[in-house]
């Protein structure tokens, strides 16, 4: 009796886990109908009038196939980045644009390197195509540590070093002239794949300069200030020998119609985009009050979100648990020495009036619940 078909060795070696519990999975669990949802950084503000509006008279063509060179859009985006459409690859999300990544320029076996317990899906590709993921820890304040991820790059000579600016999971930013020497002091064979999903919520000028650097692959989203995490569209921004390499591999009709017009719409509706990442730092600001007022310090961020530090990994946890409970769904870091934070979406003004009064109230539960206390 012959042997039943196997995955390849690199495959059956990734870990069965599931990096993302839906929110609506978690409400099953705790026995809610919906969540107040604060855990994922979706925009709590909604698509822009101009994509709702494209992408409602687009449903109707929704049987056919979407442009599968996403000319249109990476011509506007080429307009918007001063760059050539050729040097913008679009894709289903920075997810996508990770693994063509990973896929494209880290041979099996060979040599990822980031920071500990960055945005995991990252982690997920580089496993997932065979290769080897070193690790240098966050520092304490959430910062990312460029200068010693640079000197272990030199040590390693890996093929892709991955960094996120501004940072998910600690919200923290490197301006340009720190990543400049970053990038100077790299080998020349590593690739910097710089996530910049939440690029939207600093200001242009504080960003590496020009928009296309060789060594570089940039990776940009609509998810966040543009509220279409739901449509899955991104994209890259490298030199045209990248975008060519990319062009090779990646998965033509991966993007969704409905998404490229709301995309292309959305980058028409800027005065819409401004006043969500204005309304996104006022809640910052209001979400860093809160901490002071219940004497919880808090990270400065420069994205849709904001660290809370509950002093321990312990009590990150239970927050999370109890929020849950109480019908909030929030996430934390994993690893040290982030894992003492937990991560809060900056919502509405409504939402973050419920958030603050639901924390406060798990903070005193929970604390009269044990032996420690938050505050």
């Amino acid at each position: 009796m012959s042997e039943r078909p196997q995955p390849t060795a690199q495959i059956a070696a990734v870990p069965t886990t599931t990096p993302f519990v839906a929110p609506e999975e978690l409400a099953r669990r705790a026995g809610h109908s919906s969540l107040l949802r604060l855990g994922a950084n979706e925009s709590a503000f909604g698509p822009p009038p101009r994509s709702l509006e494209a992408m409602h008279a687009g449903l109707q063509r929704t049987s056919w196939y979407g442009d599968p060179e996403s000319r249109e859009l990476r011509e506007a985006l080429g307009k918007r980045h001063r760059c050539s459409p050729s040097q913008l690859t679009v894709a289903s999300g920075i997810d996508d644009i990770l693994g063509l990544v990973v896929r494209a320029y880290m041979p099996p076996g060979g040599t990822a390197l980031a920071t500990l317990g960055t945005y995991p899906t990252f982690a997920f590709h580089v496993a997932g195509y065979g290769g080897r993921l070193e690790t240098v820890p966050y520092e304490d304040d959430g910062t990312v540590p460029l200068d010693r991820l640079a000197a272990r790059a030199g040590e390693l000579q890996p093929q892709i070093i991955y960094v996120a600016n501004p940072d998910n999971p600690s919200g923290s930013f490197a301006e340009a002239g720190t990543l400049e020497r970053c990038l100077a002091a790299l080998p020349r064979t590593t690739l910097l794949l710089l996530d910049e999903a939440y690029a939207d919520f600093v200001e242009e000028c504080e960003l590496l300069r020009p928009a296309v650097r060789d060594g570089v692959i940039r990776a940009r989203t609509f998810s966040k200030a543009f509220g279409l995490a739901g449509a899955r569209i991104a994209y890259a921004l490298a030199t045209d020998e990248v975008g060519a390499t990319l062009q090779k591999i990646r998965l033509h009709y991966g993007v969704n119609r409905t998404a490229q017009l709301a995309a292309l719409a959305a980058l028409e509706d800027e005065p819409f985009v401004r006043s969500v990442v204005a309304e996104v730092a006022r809640g910052r600001d209001e979400y860093a009050a809160l901490g002071t007022r219940l004497k919880i310090a808090t990270l400065p961020s420069h994205t849709n979100f904001v660290c809370f530090d509950l002093g321990s990994r312990e009590r990150a946890e239970a927050m999370v648990d109890e929020l849950l409970h109480r019908g909030v769904f929030i996430r934390k870091p994993g690893a040290p020495p982030l894992d003492r934070f937990v991560r809060v979406t900056v919502g509405t003004p409504a939402e973050r009036d419920r958030f603050a009064a639901v924390f406060e109230e798990a903070l005193s539960a929970l604390g009269s619940r044990s032996a420690w206390s938050f505050v």
